[in-house]
């Protein structure tokens, strides 16, 4: 199976290609300088070229904050890339894996939203997420959209990156206690994602490792099994003002993952351990 991978460059497509690989599929993964998905002519020539079984998107413009100023740009990688891409997709009978986020949702109330639950986003970067998914499921057949939430990998900046290194220079640290969602680690949903590519299980699905929590809980579990003595205090978002509106409630049920025969991801503590470790074995 031959697979073309936006976003080779982030910490997500760089570990999809990675896992494709370790299976023995063909893994075109590709960055801006190959592919700039917001180029038309471009987009339709490349995917023309290399003839995809599969297209799996996890190029975006993720700038939560920047998006509020940057909409033209935001909306141009966001939405009017993946309609390119998915107009590409179907010339060439492809199948499509849109990777979209828990911003869609509006954060309200305290039950973990399920795939039905209508989008409400309340960020720039939302909207232009949920257009997104609007344009892959309008146009095509062979879809899935995968919503995921706290994302980490090796490959990129993260917040468990952030963490370490603010422990660093720092014997205690304020962090938002009044959030609450699900980690996901890229090496986990990487396998999972060519699992599903593999199948015609179409559709939307919640997808970030098992259990919820808050950053302020997050930090703290990363510092424990990272062995660092720093005290976290939990604060309210109220106390840290940013420019883009996040969801108080990024609760996302994965029961449909079950109901459709894939593997639950492990739990979030355990992926932090299996992602420190690969922190430390870079390291060396």
């Amino acid at each position: 199976m031959k697979i073309l991978v936006t976003g080779f460059n982030g910490q997500l497509g760089f570990d999809v290609v990675r896992i494709g690989n370790e299976n023995g599929m063909t893994m075109i993964g590709t960055g801006i300088e190959e592919l700039d998905i917001t180029d038309q002519t471009n987009v339709d020539t490349y995917v023309k070229k290399i003839k995809p079984d599969a297209i799996i998107h996890c190029a975006a413009y993720t700038a939560v904050d920047k998006a509020e100023d940057e909409k033209e740009q935001s909306w141009k990688v966001n939405v009017e890339g993946t309609k390119y891409l998915v107009d590409a997709a179907k010339k060439n009978e492809a199948k499509f894996i849109y990777i979209s986020t828990d911003y869609v949702f509006n954060g309200e109330g305290e039950n973990p939203y399920i795939e039905t639950d209508q989008p409400d986003p309340v960020s720039y970067y939302g909207i232009t997420k949920y257009e997104g998914e609007k344009v892959v499921r309008d146009s095509l057949e062979k879809w899935f959209i995968i919503r995921i939430s706290w994302v980490f990998g090796i490959n990129g900046n993260n917040f468990i990156k952030t963490m370490l290194r603010l422990s660093e220079t720092n014997s205690q640290l304020n962090v938002v206690g009044d959030q609450y969602g699900s980690p996901t680690y890229t090496y986990d949903l990487a396998k999972l994602l060519i699992d599903m590519v593999k199948t015609e299980k179409y559709g939307i699905y919640h997808v970030t490792n098992e259990g919820f929590c808050s950053w302020y809980d997050f930090a703290n579990e990363i510092f424990r099994q990272a062995n660092k003595e720093v005290k976290v205090n939990s604060i309210t978002t109220d106390k840290f003002p940013t420019k883009a509106k996040r969801p108080a409630n990024s609760k996302m049920s994965k029961q449909k993952l079950v109901d459709n025969g894939f593997k639950s991801l492990p739990d979030w503590k355990n992926a932090v351990k299996h992602y420190l470790n690969e922190l430390s074995n870079e390291v060396k």
